[in-house]
């Protein structure tokens, strides 16, 4: 298994002489071939810098993907800030289907210390477009084109910054390498791209206490270093963007079936006066620099570390966002994680048990907003293959449902820890 920024992959096996492939990250109507398989098994088809220009044939593969409704739980990435703006939807679609092979091999060896050999594995991302790159006579490269028009360079450049502020602090992040003028962040014609190192791990077992504190550990010391400093240009958890935009948007473009339109806009509208008045409850709570999408699928375990990917969504805000999207299930089986993750947490950063009262108005604004992403996504190709049932009036249901729960979560007492 390999990983770049929070994008796990999985590389399989291609048996026969020609295999039509389809990229699952936006380029769908692009297909490329490999070369009959000898007797011993597969094999890749690998060019020299100077074939590059000579043949159009790379390995060019992707892992199919798969997204359930309740992932929003905490098992997906997904943007919640700097969002491509409506009018730059269209625009960053058609800017995605023009990366083929040729420009991202380009843009790579635009380090005149690199030279791939070719390979390329087109990893799950949703909003930017994610890949695994060979590198000859050297171990493969993550590189992550970001998806026009959503960050600005001096928000990237704020992001890479504080991966390496961490990494520097000896937390394991995958942060981006660095060219020899010292520049992480790096272009090619309209595209702005990272390069990661590679590292391979599996997803933490979150009914291990044991994993748990560590976890807990890990977060404490990110919001140990991260509490020094505060972001200029990144955005900050908030009602506005998440609730209030998410749900006029839905509302406004007439998303929703007829028949729901009017029960989903009293309910939601209900629901974001319980969620301010928990954010009025908390006000003394403290911001401070955020991973900001810290789920089980960001971290990747191996040898009893926790290896901290993807950054894209970096924001300030309360420190119980770091720690919530590891919290699921009934009331009693979630404060038992808690009390696992504030174990370790606190050995190395104090916690302020008031940021208990944001866990749920914070799942709640999730889950608005990720109704929104979604809708806002629905002509990308690769949203059309993962989310198949995004028209249906069922998947409406079951969203109104999940808001509904939300409600009477609201009106219960937080969590507790003592």
């Amino acid at each position: 298994m390999c990983v770049d920024s929070g994008v796990s992959c999985i590389f399989t096996e291609l048996r026969g002489s020609t295999t039509l492939l389809q990229s699952n990250s936006g380029n769908v109507n692009t297909s490329f071939t490999t070369l009959a398989d000898d007797k011993q098994g597969s094999r890749l088809y690998k060019a020299s810098k100077s074939e590059h220009k000579n043949y159009k044939s790379f390995t060019f593969r992707s892992r199919s993907t798969q997204m359930t409704n309740n992932e929003v739980n905490g098992n997906v990435a997904l943007p919640e800030h700097g969002s491509t703006p409506a009018n730059a939807e269209k625009d960053a679609v058609d800017s995605f289907a023009a990366l083929s092979p040729d420009i991202i091999i380009e843009a790579i060896e635009s380090d005149e210390k690199l030279l791939c050999d070719g390979r390329l594995l087109a990893l799950n991302s949703y909003e930017n477009r994610v890949y695994r790159i060979g590198i000859e006579d050297g171990t493969p490269l993550i590189a992550k084109f970001y998806r026009p028009s959503r960050w600005t360079e001096a928000q990237i450049n704020e992001e890479h910054a504080f991966a390496l502020e961490l990494a520097a602090a000896d937390i394991p992040v995958v942060a981006p390498l660095a060219t020899e003028s010292g520049n992480t962040l790096r272009k090619q014609g309209e595209f702005y791209f990272a390069l990661y190192p590679m590292r391979g791990g599996r997803s933490p077992e979150l009914d291990n206490p044991e994993q748990l504190q560590i976890i807990g550990r890990f977060i404490g010391r990110l919001h140990k270093v991260s509490e020094t400093s505060s972001f200029t240009s990144r955005s900050s958890v908030n009602t506005e963007t998440l609730g209030n935009e998410s749900s006029e948007y839905l509302i406004g473009n007439n998303r929703l079936p007829a028949d729901l339109g009017q029960a989903y806009e009293s309910l939601v509208n209900d629901l974001l006066s319980k969620v301010e008045a928990r954010f009025d409850a908390c006000k003394q709570v403290r911001s401070i620099r955020l991973h900001g999408d810290f789920h089980p699928g960001n971290i990747l375990w191996r040898d009893e570390t926790p290896h901290i990917v993807d950054l894209d969504d970096a924001r300030s805000g309360p420190a119980v966002q770091d720690l919530w999207l590891f919290l699921s299930g009934d009331r009693q089986y979630q404060q038992a994680r808690l009390a696992d993750l504030l174990d370790g947490y606190t050995m190395f950063r104090e916690f302020d048990p008031a940021e208990l009262g944001l866990v749920e108005a914070l799942r709640t604004l999730r889950i608005i907003h990720y109704a929104a992403w979604l809708d806002k996504r629905r002509e990308e190709p690769a949203f059309q293959q993962a989310f198949p049932w995004l028209e249906s009036n069922r998947y409406w249901d079951d969203h109104i449902l999940a808001l509904k729960e939300q409600s009477s979560a609201l009106d219960e007492t937080p969590l507790r820890w003592d």
